[in-house]
């Protein structure tokens, strides 16, 4: 005895078949939240002065380290924007 068409049709997705969709699933939730946070954009000076800056604020516990910190990066900047220049 053959099984109607339509039974066919409403069985729905196998284990296999929607193991498949969630992974397309996560992988395009990935590339939107590297979309979002601009994780895959170059790094340029400017935002490795600002990560710098970011991270002398987080770990700096009083005000003289927190100024030598800060002061290292922007030498660290400058230096960057010197090669910048020097490379183009």
């Amino acid at each position: 005895m053959r099984t109607p068409p339509t039974k066919l049709a409403q069985r729905g997705l196998s284990a296999l078949g929607a193991l498949i969709v969630i992974v397309i699933a996560i992988i395009a939730l990935y590339y939107a939240y590297r979309g979002i946070t601009g994780e895959d954009e170059p790094q340029t000076c400017s935002t490795e002065l600002e990560h710098c800056m970011q991270v002398c604020r987080r770990t700096s516990t009083d005000n003289d380290s927190a100024q030598a910190c800060q002061r290292k990066c922007m030498s660290d900047a400058d230096f960057c924007r010197m090669a910048e220049k020097r490379n183009r």
